[in-house]
């Protein structure tokens, strides 16, 4: 099938050198009709009055029943006191005209419940205990207000502007169609009559048009709101995906913070727009307070963030009664939805640490990935062909440069058609996969969830015979355009698609694949290149429910159905690894997410920092964005400075756009490649320290790039920083961002705390500003006194050649604290940590004068022949011996040297294997 002359030309307009979004094509709130109409209702006038009498009070819930006073239509709110210390506030109304999309597949339980108390109630509202702490939620009636408090402090309340709207379900007044029975018509007159602020002929309530589109609804205005005030709290952060700085800016006088996922072309910065990924979770912090705000709605959203103070609220007037009159700080969060209901979580903390545990509890941990996916990753739109992706793997060895994936676009299909390869191009892939495989590496292959329209491809038949394919306003298959030309897009809401689509990943379905090969999700917000805002019309139907309802979900099903389908195809033995571009709240039980199409300037290598430590305030770790840009062509500079960054980010891949010159890391002189080989060559050192970190994300929810206030809540000098960043704990990194830069201003915080240049071993005071003069070579990273942290020094070709050398350990001492770290090792890249507990987690101390290595996992069972190669202790005094102790009884003494210059203690070959006890004993 031949493309259409206007998808042609949008493609040549689309690769053609004019790179810059075209921000007419993407809506602002003026533009949106929903969001027009609730913007434009003003605060402090609420409608709504919560009926008391209506109040009934199990073991799991309350519920209440609200009405709006303008046009007598009630809802019903219930309130849960959640295990954790969260409270989860939903509204609906009372009785829809047609139940009303809640939002599925996003947490990963039903989240367990604790009784609420009711303390005490009068004609004005009622007081609920909630539990711990001294933490009570006040319900007031009139106007509906909630506040919750914690002694005499006021935390967080909701409804105080008054800007809770929620646009009922109505029988549209100029069709015939009747409701059924006389009954149901009484109790729907008053609901039809338009709402405050309304006239029946609303521009776009029912009908919108933008450029060309029509947006028809035939459910009518549906839309919702609710506010939130924040008292002593100035900073905010998350809802990503947007290109910002990480302390989220105030929305007054511009447009709010846009959820919804697009495919952004060449996205602006510093600006609200929506991004390809949406998760509509919020952090507050203050030196008191760490707290979340999870608003469950997958429909498109707006986010106003204002700042004020409480005393000039009405708001306000409370907290001076209750906490007595102040100049308070305080920011007010409005959040705005199409459709669906209001399901909210509000997770109170109190630690940074607690509110990631309670987000994890809901929506689930990162996925632990395969360690060889923590590598390097090497990719661009497109390796032509197999000689050219042999000669590329075989540079990154003449050239000593270690990487562990290739990576292959679109162009590797026959024509565009995914599952398949180009039969003149990459006519034998188990050739070029077992190449890889010889040399312990891996590839990965684009699958995208557009499908070509042809009758001759298995794919497409095979979707369109079982009805999988998402529908149009008519019931035919929604189809647009995309790479192919004229697409089809399955309907992954279906879980019957889903399964489908996870069986296309078997080996005997994807011919040619291997089990050394992974996937990649692109386009999937999803991506229609002649559809409204470049995605799929809202009236687009999945089953029952509109894509209005659910577009920020589409993102997620792909990337949760090909996860499945690399996990099944295993025998559920071998973790997964996906890279996806559209993401929601849980996309981070999936696999890895990349900031999309960045572009070869320094302001984006900037502004990676942000927008990955954004995201793993909520959930998803596994970030990291297109080294060197995927748009134009970098500097050598900015090629090395990215290699830099990109090498203490999360997921670490060069790419780069199909009209860009090559740019593999040896292309650019001798110099630059020995810069960019020694920026890899960290990376595979500190490999163990790494997935040690992912393995604790899997857990417990605790990000792996994290901003500087997690680890110190009460220091407000880092509540705005997002130039520099911490991996774990132990571990503070400040990337050289300019152009020409010559030194850098680094802030160790903690006061009484030292830091120590990894590469110098030169220790430094927390709790200064410290200027690092830098030359190209120069990647400033600091080790935190206190702590312990393992590395590899032999690096490799591969992540996998390097999996039983031994570790060296670096133990930076601290006059604050004994010095702690951990050692785990698993087999790299199956579930057998989880499923047999085959894993190895050591603890490392160092104290009196002893490092010790002890068992954190007495009930699990893994041998490895890795063992300790080198001990490095800075900050150390030189000992008159050192003696390894193991459990057999043995003393060995052990080789030293002493810089009394750095003060630096290096024991050598203690050769004691990793998996077991030992202690060194210094004298």
């Amino acid at each position: 099938m031949r493309m259409g002359p206007l998808l042609v030309l949008w493609l040549a307009v689309f690769l053609s050198g004019t790179w810059a979004v075209d921000r007419g094509n993407f809506k602002t709130c003026d533009q949106s009709a929903f969001c027009k109409r609730q913007r434009a209702l003003k605060p402090g006038q609420s409608p709504y009055r919560a009926l008391l009498e209506t109040l009934e009070l199990t073991n799991t819930k309350l519920t209440l029943q609200l009405i709006n006073d303008n046009n007598k239509v009630r809802l019903l709110l219930e309130l849960y006191r959640l295990q954790g210390n969260m409270t989860r506030v939903k509204i609906n109304e009372l009785k829809p005209l047609k139940p009303r999309f809640e939002v599925p597949d996003v947490l990963i339980n039903d989240p367990p419940t604790e009784p609420l108390s009711l303390l005490s109630q009068d004609e004005n509202g009622v007081v609920l205990s909630l539990g711990a702490d001294s933490q009570w939620l006040i319900v007031s009636a009139k106007p509906f207000r909630l506040d919750i408090m914690e002694g005499r402090e006021v935390l967080l309340s909701l409804n105080s502007r008054g800007l809770l709207a929620f646009e009922h379900l109505r029988i549209r007044k100029d069709t015939q169609v009747d409701p059924e029975g006389a009954e149901k018509k009484e109790e729907t007159d008053a609901a039809n009559e338009p709402a405050e602020g309304e006239t029946a002929k609303e521009d776009g309530m029912w009908e919108e048009t933008f450029k060309s589109h029509t947006d028809n609804k035939p459910n009518g205005p549906s839309s919702i709101s609710l506010d939130f005030s924040l008292p002593g709290v100035e900073h905010v952060y998350g809802i990503p995906e947007h290109a910002d700085s990480l302390k989220l800016k105030t929305t007054d006088g511009g447009d709010p913070y846009r959820l919804f996922n697009l495919d952004v072309f060449q996205y602006e910065l510093f600006n609200p727009m929506a991004l390809y990924g949406a998760i509509p979770v919020m952090l507050s912090h203050s030196a008191q307070r760490t707290m979340g705000i999870f608003w469950l709605n997958a429909a498109e959203t707006w986010v106003d963030i204002s700042s004020n103070t409480a005393g000039k609220t009405v708001f306000g007037q409370m907290l001076d009664y209750v906490q007595g009159s102040s100049e308070t700080p305080q920011t007010d969060v409005r959040w705005i939805s199409e459709s669906g209901i209001i399901d909210v979580f509000i997770m109170l903390g109190p630690t940074p640490t607690d509110v990631f545990s309670q987000y994890a509890s809901l929506t689930g941990t990162q996925a632990f990935p395969p360690l060889s996916a923590l590598a390097y990753h090497q990719c661009r739109w497109n390796y032509n062909d197999q000689e050219d992706v042999a000669a590329v793997d075989q540079g990154f060895d003449e050239h000593d440069i270690p990487y562990d994936f290739i990576w292959l676009d679109i162009e590797h299909t026959d024509g565009k058609r995914y599952f398949t390869w180009d039969p003149h191009k990459f006519p034998q892939p188990k050739d070029m996969l077992q190449g890889l495989m010889d040399k312990r590496r891996k590839m990965v292959t684009i699958v995208d969830p557009h499908i070509k329209v042809d009758s001759s491809y298995k794919i497409h038949n095979e979707i369109r015979s079982k009805g999988f394919y998402v529908k149009n306003k008519d019931g035919g298959d929604y189809e647009g355009w995309c790479w192919p030309g004229n697409s089809g897009y399955p309907d992954f809401t279906n879980p019957e698609m889903r399964a489908w689509w996870a069986s296309m990943f078997a080996y005997d379905q994807y011919a040619g694949s291997m089990e050394n090969m992974y996937t990649w999700n692109d386009m999937n917000e999803p991506s229609v290149f002649n559809g409204p805002e470049v995605t799929m019309h809202k009236d687009a139907l999945h089953g029952n429910w509109e894509n209005r309802d659910l577009h920020n979900l589409y993102g997620l099903y792909v990337q949760m159905a090909t996860a499945e389908g690399l996990i099944e195809r295993s025998g559920g033995v071998e973790r997964p690894f996906v890279l996806t571009r559209a993401f929601f709240a849980g996309s981070q039980r999936y696999g890895a997410v990349w900031t999309g199409d960045n572009t070869a300037e320094w302001e984006h290598l900037k502004i990676s920092i942000p927008m990955c430590l954004s995201l793993g305030l909520v959930g998803v770790s596994f970030c990291g964005a297109d080294v060197g840009g995927f748009f134009k062509s970098p500097s050598t500079e900015l090629l090395v400075r990215w290699y830099q960054t990109g090498a203490y980010q999360p997921f670490f891949r060069a790419h780069a756009h199909l009209d860009t010159p090559r740019r593999e890391p040896w292309l650019f002189g001798p110099e630059n490649t020995a810069l960019i080989r020694e920026a890899v060559r960290q990376r595979y050192a500190l490999l163990p320290y790494w997935y040690q970190l992912f393995y604790h994300a899997h857990h417990s929810g605790q990000p792996v790039m994290r901003p500087l206030w997690v680890e110190y809540p009460q220091d407000t000098a880092t509540f705005s920083m997002d130039d520099q960043f911490l991996l774990g704990r132990d571990l503070l990194v400040h990337p050289v961002t300019e152009e020409g830069g010559r030194g850098v201003t680094a802030y160790l915080p903690g006061k009484g705390e030292v830091w120590f240049d990894v590469h110098t071993f030169q220790k430094h005071n927390g709790a200064q500003n410290l200027y690092i003069p830098v030359t190209i070579s120069s990647i400033p990273v600091f080790q935190r006194g206190g702590s312990i942290i393992p590395r590899k020094a032999r690096v490799r070709r591969s992540s996998s050649c390097m999996e039983h050398d031994p570790y060296t350990l670096f133990v930076a001492l601290s006059p604050k604290r004994f010095a702690q770290g951990e050692l785990y090792i698993d087999d790299g890249h199956t579930f057998n940590f989880d499923k047999q507990k085959q894993f190895i987690h050591r603890r490392l101390s160092f104290a009196n004068k002893a490092l010790s290595s002890r068992n954190l996992a007495p009930g699990s069972q893994f041998i490895t022949p890795s063992w300790i190669e080198k001990i490095v202790i800075l900050g150390a005094s030189k000992p008159s011996k050192a003696t390894l102790k193991t459990p057999d009884g043995k003393e060995n003494l052990l080789e030293f040297e002493f810089d009394a210059s750095m003060s630096v203690l290096t024991l050598r070959k203690p050769g004691v294997n990793a998996g077991v006890d030992w202690t060194v004993v210094l004298q």
